[in-house]
């Protein structure tokens, strides 16, 4: 006999997810409806579907809980109900209960600890438990008897289930979570940890106890994070356990009886009254015995429509067909329907398909349009696979669409566009219109996430589509996209378009409530990444011949450092290994232990190094030859293979959505970190050539930072040495050592340097003193005296701090917010960090908002006026540009002139120009 089943809703879970997956429904009377839609459809199914006897929709009930007291910051980031959803919770109560279910809302618990209070007993009880939600922390509940279905993602997780998705056993599920933390509740975890190493940590070592024991052992920088979370984690541990005791006999009849638990019949009368409030013409209809007609449906077929079930419960709501449709287009008749299709529509997404990452080299495969949520086509162009079949010509279908896609009143929206502009000028098109990329609508709003597709279309919208790997494998048995079944591809690239569409109607909205996060991401992010595509198509001229000698001059060197480290060791070791390097230095040559590894050995990392450096030959020589060693494998080795063979030039990428403070990441290869404090470094940017005729020029924005630093905190001391012109370091001396200007020593200014640049990174008197190689007390006194001297800077650093303990981020100037999680949640070290981050990253942040507008207004000119000259590289605060000879005397005075009008501060932005033939001459 089988055993009675109760089905127990995460209502709280649903309701938002239902209020961000489905349309702006509106009732009657203009009212928001979706979710309450949303939550009707997906009770109806699974009463269909389920066949439970008895069942209850749990919510969360508005204040405080135990785990507030336990932790207050617990859920603090959490932003606040939107004022459409918060409007819809009475209505969704009512109806749920017009519907027969029970409801329960316990005060003081969260609905997660009820649903596990519930599951027990009714297991206790001989009863089979479902629970329906999304929220991964239920999988703790998981046991022979209790599974999860997710009616929006049709999973189903049984204990196979459980350690499918997540690589863990439901016993395990809390150690799990525990590693990772949650950031949408605020608990933190073990920094940088994320699903794999969770779930390899726990598999390893056995348990999040047996993890704890073996942290001292665990290497590299998770070894480093892990320890420092040592003491959170019995917290975060706590906070993740659903509790299975909560005391429900207040609010359930009887309790631990489940009967007051069964379902009931619906109340049809009041419940056709809801229906008709809200306007459900459909289910009113249905209520009342008048069916309507039936609505059309998508089905498989010739050629290729597909119907999958929509968020958040695959059924029709009324007025809109949630079904999901996407095309396969295969004739040019359905090409011409889409087309008009896609010049009707306000705003479409599109999406490419290629056959490789290098935007540069990428060649279109596929490429999709949706025109709105849930509808899309997909235009297979060049599969090749064994069931492939015939598809329209590519010039041809590329020459239809071309009109559209360079039509600049014809308005879309794309997942990092950049990247489908470059692989569409490829084929020749140059995409025009662009409003919006939910890559960029992500970054802005929570930087401090990760902005992939799936990423944010599980987390705002609740959706789970096929993934990459899902469609062509992994690794060594990964197969190209030109071989994947056209159907499967449609609905892979039907899902990215649409999603698009459907990402922006809950992005744009939360953006444009907000003037500074609309002006970061209107007047900044977009236009920069139409800037930097442009930038990045340029490339970069690379003397190749002149890299290869400075690699076989580096070769030479490194073979004569190789010998003086084995006579000063008095025996050959390798270079490259730590160990050995540790058996040198301590064991044989006996030099002092500076610090150990997590596993109890000397460390000998850079920082050891340098220290001993300051006394010892031997490890002053590791370090050269580390440092020479990494310039030669990273650039003068590499650079030259990474010339296009096409354009004789080298092509960056530039990521925009990487550093949370909006600072670009230069990648493939990486341009910005070229080491310049070494006479070898700079000679790489020797390499880097203006053609015949032209010259390098670099613009530098000279002492941003402490410029930024002197508006915000409005110091006197600063303001004035800005203000007349003055060395600013010289001035900071002049205060901090009671000196005349003029009698500032060399040294003195090398020490109030540090101190400048040190404090807007959030330097104490350690670190000052390291930096300086001086002792501890030197350093906080020359602290306090600097403060005494500025105590702008001081109140500013006091007040930053707090306020972003209060808010949980920080912002710039332009209205750019920067999150720092760990500020009110962290541990002692953790949260310190964050304060450090809080007082540099206004500053860091409005320095990258100059420079992106910098490049902007830069380029705006030399586009209006028609020069020739282009930008062709951006690293930190300089703009570097190829300039033929005859515009080199309007660059020399008007790009100065452009980057310093960008922004009105408090003290003069100043940008310096340097000219040469190579990008070392140019500074």
């Amino acid at each position: 006999m089988s055993k009675p089943i109760l089905l127990l809703v995460d209502g709280s879970s649903y309701l938002y997810r239902a209020f961000h997956a489905m349309p702006d429904l509106r009732g009657p009377e203009g009212q928001p409806t979706g979710a309450v839609h949303g939550m009707v459809a997906m009770l109806q199914r699974l009463r269909s579907d389920v066949g439970a006897e008895h069942a209850v929709c749990v919510f969360d009930a508005s204040g405080p809980t135990f785990r507030d007291e336990w932790y207050p910051e617990y859920k603090a980031q959490r932003a606040p109900m939107p004022p459409e959803l918060r409007a819809q919770i009475e209505p969704i109560h009512e109806v749920v209960k017009l519907l027969g279910w029970p409801v329960l809302t316990v005060p003081g618990i969260e609905a997660d600890d009820a649903i596990g209070t519930l599951s027990r007993v009714a297991v206790e009880q001989g009863h089979r438990v479902i629970v329906s939600t999304g929220d991964k922390d239920l999988a703790q509940l998981v046991n022979a008897d209790v599974e999860l279905i997710n009616t929006m993602s049709n999973e189903r997780l049984d204990e196979a289930g459980v350690v499918a998705k997540f690589g863990v056993a439901p016993d395990r599920i809390i150690d799990y979570l525990t590693l990772m933390g949650d950031t949408v509740d605020n608990v933190p975890g073990v920094t940088g940890v994320g699903p794999k190493t969770a779930a390899k940590w726990v598999a390893e070592y056995g348990s999040l106890d047996g993890v704890i024991a073996a942290a001292p052992t665990v290497k590299g920088k998770a070894g480093e994070n892990l320890r420092a979370a040592l003491d959170w984690l019995p917290m975060g541990r706590r906070l993740v356990t659903v509790k299975l005791d909560c005391d429900l006999g207040s609010h359930i009849a009887g309790w631990p009886t489940l009967e007051p638990l069964a379902l009931r019949e619906a109340d049809k009368a009041l419940l056709a009254e809801f229906y008709a409030r809200n306007g459900f013409k459909t289910w009113l209809k249905e209520l009342t015995g008048e069916a309507p007609a039936p609505k059309p449906k998508a089905v498989a077929a010739n050629p290729g429509l597909f119907d999958e079930p929509a968020p958040p419960a695959g059924a029709a709501a009324d007025g809109v067909d949630l079904a999901r449709r996407y095309d396969t287009i295969l004739s040019f008749e359905q090409l011409e329907a889409w087309i008009a299709r896609l010049r009707a529509a306000p705003l479409c997404a599109l999406d490419t398909e290629t056959d490789s990452l290098d935007p540069m080299a990428a060649q279109i495969v596929g490429i999709s349009f949706a025109d709105k949520p849930g509808e899309a086509a997909y235009i297979p162009l060049h599969h090749s696979g064994p069931d492939a079949p015939e598809q329209l010509p590519f010039d041809e279908v590329l020459a239809r669409l071309k009109p559209w896609l360079e039509d600049e009143s014809a308005k879309k929206i794309g997942q990092n566009l950049k990247y489908d502009r470059h692989v569409l000028a490829n084929a020749g098109i140059a995409l025009a219109g662009v409003q919006h990329d939910t890559l960029l609508q992500s970054y802005v709003l929570e930087a401090h996430k990760t902005h992939n597709l799936e990423a944010l279309a599980e987390r705002h919208l609740g959706r789970k589509g096929l993934s990459y790997e899902d469609l062509c494998g992994k690794g060594a048995h990964q197969i190209p996209f030109a071989q994947v079944d056209v159907a499967r591809a449609t609905t892979y690239s039907g899902e990215d378009s649409e999603m698009c569409l459907h990402l922006n109607q809950v992005l744009w909205p939360q953006i444009e409530l907000e003037p500074g996060l609309t002006r970061i991401y209107r007047d900044i992010e977009m236009p920069t990444a139409a800037l930097l595509a442009r930038i990045e198509r340029h490339g970069v001229l690379i003397d190749a011949a002149r890299l290869q000698a400075q690699s076989h001059e580096i070769g030479q060197r490194l073979i004569a450092l190789e010998q003086q480290c084995y006579e000063i060791a008095g025996q050959p070791f390798n270079i490259g290994s730590p160990k050995q390097i540790g058996d040198i230095l301590f064991g044989k040559l006996g030099l002092p232990v500076v610090k150990k590894t997590a596993t109890g050995a000397p460390s000998t990392d850079e920082e050891v190094l340098t220290e001993l450096a300051a006394d010892f030959p031997l490890p002053a020589r590791i370090l050269e030859y580390r440092g020479l060693a990494k310039l030669k494998s990273t650039y003068t080795d590499k650079l030259p293979l990474q010339i296009n063979a096409h354009t004789g030039r080298v092509h960056t990428n530039y990521a925009q959505a990487v550093a949370v403070t909006g600072r670009l990441s230069s990648n493939e290869p990486n341009l910005q970190n070229i080491p310049i404090r070494t006479a070898e470094g700079r000679r790489v940017r020797e390499a880097f050539v203006a053609p015949a005729g032209c010259s390098i020029v670099s613009a530098d924005y000279s002492q941003i930072e402490l410029r930024i630093m002197a508006h915000i905190s409005e110091d006197p001391g600063l303001l004035k040495a800005f203000q007349e012109g003055q060395d600013v370091h010289r001035a900071t001396a002049s205060e901090v050592f009671g000196v005349p200007l003029g009698e500032v020593s060399s040294e003195q200014r090398r020490y109030a340097k540090t101190i400048n640049f040190g404090l807007i990174y959030g330097m104490g008197a350690f670190g000052l003193a390291a930096a300086l190689g001086i002792e501890q007390k030197a350093a906080k006194d020359y602290i306090e005296r600097y403060f005494t001297r500025f105590a702008g800077v001081k109140r500013y650093m006091d007040e930053t701090k707090a306020r972003a303990a209060e808010r949980g981020y920080v912002e710039t100037l332009f209205g750019r917010r920067i999150y720092l999680p760990e500020i009110r949640g962290g541990n002692g070290p953790r949260r310190a960090g964050a304060e450090r981050q809080a007082i540099n990253a206004p500053m860091q942040g409005t320095a990258a908002d100059l420079i992106k507008l910098a490049m902007l207004a830069v380029q705006a000119e030399l586009d209006r006026s028609a020069k020739q000259t282009a930008i062709v590289m951006q690293v930190h605060d300089e703009l570097v540009f190829e300039v033929p000879e005859a515009e080199l005397d309007w660059v020399r005075t008007e790009v100065p002139r452009l980057m310093a009008g960008v922004a009105e501060l408090k003290v003069p932005l100043l940008a310096e120009v340097g000219v040469g033939s190579n990008w070392e001459e140019a500074h």
